[in-house]
């Protein structure tokens, strides 16, 4: 196929498109206030107008003849987001030939410009012999076909050989044109778009004719009305549209549509699908990943941290995301830090910061999850935005020119919200946070929603957890994937540099930005409380990294006071909530006293890590924690056990 282009284009939906022809041959005009490219196609010249937003999937009406003929339904489809075509094959006629070349620019079209497969075909007058000629061996790519006034028989038009005028120069065209002798081999054809319906009705290819029973040119009895028939007794959906209120030209040829929106809605309702949907639209990149990309591509080193839960912890995604930064960027020698956790979320998160990741070295990229086990785990608004807030303020502090990727993952709780028409909090409280940091997110919980509503997978059979299936997994890679080669797509100039990210004022004064865990073994142990240096329920219960097989301080029946002294404003302990996890009570500095249940939900199945703070906002100064066994228990639980792993602070 030859193509010559006329035209630059620009436009994301030609993102991955190359051209191998230099740019000086490229140019591009205006249609009604959108850009139109124009082009060559087997030497036929061509156009395309494009919408400035594009529905999804990328619909677009394909004009068969007189492009500019009743093109206000044109212009108000393209407002709407409709791709445009045209290729002037004049003087074909709807010839075996012309339909070759229909087929090619077909081809073209869709493969370069990421058309839809299925098009709406808008012809006129000669136009249908072009429309139903193609259409009748396309007919899987073909969405709908609006007609108006068409030949449907060149017997009628151009021939003249039934009631309407005909046109001899134009008859003896078309006779050259495919190739007849004479008259009685052109009569004896038997390929005009009134024949041979039948594979065009089995495709259930909805088609609308708009006539004028006052059309001396090309009469509807003999053209519409005729194929209409066939078509209906084919089993097939058609429609007729009788145009008789406007003014009426050229022998009735030409007339005013009587309802214009029919027409529009018509080709509206039969060609926009329900296309995959664009990731992209997930993405909120905010500052961006700038630095990690200029470390990755100029200095060949780099170290990338993966931060969250089971999602996190679990291979999938975190694995796909590696093999691309490896493959992306082949000199570049990559670390990977895999800090998932099961059960863990924003709290957490900032309490172990330090041990788990930014122990490991400097850090340039890290990926962070916390919605799923933020709002599972029941934490509050305030809670989540203290954690968060408190990750992202202590990497900044350690490495200001480190770039995070914060992203909210999905669970039914979240979706159902999102088809109320309303956002999770928790998505809104960690937004909040990468609003104000401008740190980039990807909206995977979003996403997953809407493109199970948009019908491309489901739940139950396809993504089955908040655990994603491999198939699940897939879906966030993609997304991920995607935004990593957005970002690192961009241009960079000689000049580009590193930038240090500014540390914004804190949103909530005592956000976790200082948080530490305090190893148990600094603790004096009073009667009643021991530590079994490497814990192991051995009761068939699961349990999770770092909280089997490690240093445990246990009591597990009612017990002296362990006291436990420190500097900051929180202090909590992350213990192994099993099935005999019991009821503590606690005080700081000689306060009244509180009690805690660590019994949790899940604890009758899992020796479950939890991290429970006992006091915040306090003042930043020396206090004393002290901690005892309650003889009172949950009933659901087995015993009265209190297993921590660590205490936990937060020092501003």
């Amino acid at each position: 196929m030859k193509i010559k282009f006329n035209v630059f284009i620009v436009s994301v939906f030609i993102l991955f498109f190359v051209v191998d022809i230099s740019a000086q041959n490229l140019e591009q005009s205006e249609w009604k206030g959108f850009k139109r490219i124009n082009f060559e196609v087997e030497n036929c010249n061509a156009r395309l107008v494009i919408p400035k937003k594009a529905l999804n999937g990328n619909p677009w009406v394909w004009r068969a003849r007189f492009p500019e003929y009743h093109n206000k339904i044109d212009s108000s489809l393209v407002a709407e987001g409709f791709h445009i075509a045209y290729i002037n094959t004049d003087n074909k006629f709807g010839s075996p030939n012309a339909v070759k070349i229909w087929n090619k620019f077909y081809k073209y079209l869709v493969k370069n410009y990421k058309l839809q497969k299925k098009v709406a075909i808008h012809c006129h007058s000669r136009g249908g012999l072009f429309a139903y000629n193609w259409a009748k061996v396309n007919p899987e790519k073909v969405a709908c076909i609006y007609a108006d006034a068409i030949v449907c028989d060149f017997k009628s038009w151009p021939a003249g050989f039934g009631a309407g005028d005909g046109s001899k120069n134009e008859w003896k065209r078309l006779k050259q044109e495919y190739g007849f002798k004479n008259d009685e081999e052109a009569i004896a054809y038997l390929n005009n778009p009134i024949d041979n319906l039948e594979e065009l009705a089995k495709n259930r290819v909805p088609i609308l004719h708009s006539i004028s029973n006052q059309d001396k040119i090309v009469p509807p009895k003999e053209n519409s009305l005729k194929l209409i028939q066939r078509y209906i007794e084919l089993d097939a959906p058609a429609s007729i549209l009788p145009c008789s209120k406007g003014i009426q030209k050229l022998k009735g040829h030409h007339y005013e549509i009587d309802n214009p929106q029919l027409v529009i809605d018509f080709i509206k309702y039969n060609s926009i699908q329900k296309g995959k949907l664009n990731s992209s639209n997930y993405h909120l990149e905010r500052k961006g990943i700038a630095n990690s990309y200029i470390k990755f591509e100029r200095e060949k080193v780099g170290r990338v941290a993966f931060l969250g839960g089971s999602i996190t912890y679990n291979t999938g995604w975190r694995d796909s995301i590696s093999a691309y930064l490896v493959k992306r960027f082949p000199q570049t020698k990559f670390e990977f830090v895999a800090a998932g956790i099961p059960s863990m979320g924003s709290t957490p998160g900032a309490f172990r910061l330090q041990r788990d990741v930014l122990s490991k070295g400097k850090i340039d990229l890290l990926f962070e999850e916390a919605a799923v086990n933020d709002s599972t785990n029941e934490r509050t608004s305030e809670e989540q935005i203290k954690g968060m807030e408190g990750i992202v303020r202590h990497l900044r502090k350690t490495n200001p020119e480190m770039d995070i990727v914060m992203m909210h993952f999905v669970d039914p709780d979240k979706m159902e919200d999102y088809r109320r028409g309303v956002e999770p909090e928790v998505i809104t409280n960690h937004n909040l946070i990468a609003d104000h940091y401008g740190i980039s997110t990807i909206n995977l919980a979003k996403e997953v929603t809407d493109r199970i509503d948009n019908g491309e997978f489901t739940w139950e059979k396809d993504f089955k957890n908040l655990h994603p299936s491999p198939f699940g997994q897939g879906i966030y890679a993609h997304s991920m994937l995607q935004f990593l080669e957005n970002s690192f797509s961009k241009h960079l100039d000689a000049d580009d540099k590193i930038f240090s990210y500014d540390l914004q004022e804190k949103i909530n004064e005592f956000s976790y930005e200082n948080g530490e865990l305090v190893d148990i073994s600094t603790i004096k142990l009073p009667k009643g409380w021991f530590i079994n240096s490497s814990w192991n329920p051995n009761d068939g219960k699961r349990t999770r990294p770092n909280y089997v097989d490690v240093p445990m301080l246990i009591g597990d029946k009612p017990s002296k006071v362990l006291k436990f002294k420190f500097e900051g404003n929180t202090v909590g302990i992350a213990i192994a909530a099993g099935k005999d996890a019991g009821i503590i009570e606690y005080r700081i500095d000689k306060g009244e006293w509180k009690t805690q249940n660590l019994f949790t939900k899940w604890s009758g199945q899992v020796h479950l890590p939890w991290y429970y703070t006992l006091a915040s906002e306090l003042s930043n100064k020396k206090h004393t924690l002290e901690i005892k066994i309650s003889e009172i228990k949950d009933a659901r639980s087995e015993g009265n056990a209190c297993r921590i792993r660590y205490f936990y602070i937060n020092k501003n």
